[in-house]
């Protein structure tokens, strides 16, 4: 690599950081609808066909930000994931849980992009999908690994919702039973949802010992999956 291609990539990547950097300001103070990139550029200090170079349109700046959102939130998973190796399952699905919150009231305007509410006209593109299962994933090997060595105690699952379970186990858990399945997907969808309530104020005036009871929720998620605690 040439020394001038070489300065050429690092201002590059130190401009698209800048406004990146830019852009989650616009997204704290006036919400991800109103992101604009004529607004970024003017803040720092650009035309706006010189910062269309680095991002065609606000889709594609706000794709940017969503996978660097989820990479973020699922490097929080992994970290404690791997924090917790010699844990069993039920004690590091509970202190991957607790990481994920944690870095959701870190970063509310980013975990909002995400979890929040869609952006108008916006349409995610796969490029978001692999991201955005980092922390499903984390949640899911644990359940594996409780099934591989037979300490998966299975919730019930009717007749009737099988042939849903069957699909969504061919997409994402072939190797789990379909109980496990369809009782991670409802786990998934619960924890954001308490996520949520706590980042959005839904539970102002309602919990008021909030660490204590994410904790004691986040067990009970890794119960209704099937994960028992250490005998």
């Amino acid at each position: 690599m040439s020394t001038v291609r070489g300065a050429r990539e690092r201002a590059r990547i130190e401009v698209t950081a800048a406004i990146k950097q830019e852009a989650r300001k616009q997204l704290a103070a006036e919400g991800a609808a109103k992101l604009s990139l004529r607004a970024v550029a003017r803040e720092l200090g650009m035309v706006s066909s010189a910062l269309y170079r680095y991002f065609p349109s606000r889709d594609d700046l706000l794709t940017s930000l969503i996978v660097d959102a989820y990479d973020a939130v699922g490097a929080a998973a992994e970290a404690a994931a791997a924090g917790a190796a010699a844990a069993p399952p039920y004690e590091r699905w509970t202190e991957v849980c607790v990481a994920v919150r944690a870095w959701a009231l870190a970063h509310p305007h980013e975990y909002a992009l995400i979890y929040g509410s869609p952006v108008p006209g916006y349409a995610a593109p796969q490029d978001t999908v692999v991201p955005a299962a980092r922390v499903g994933n984390v949640l899911i090997g644990f359940v594996r690994e409780a099934h591989d060595a037979g300490r998966l105690d299975l919730p019930p699952l009717g007749d009737e919702l099988r042939p849903e379970a069957a699909r969504m186990a061919a997409d994402f858990a072939q190797d789990l039973p379909l109980e496990a399945v369809t009782a991670l997907v409802a786990a998934w969808a619960q924890l954001f949802g308490l996520i949520c309530f706590e980042v959005f104020g839904q539970f102002n005036r309602v919990v008021e010992e909030r660490d204590a009871f994410f904790r004691h929720s986040a067990g009970r998620l890794a119960h209704s999956v099937g994960l028992r605690p250490a005998d």
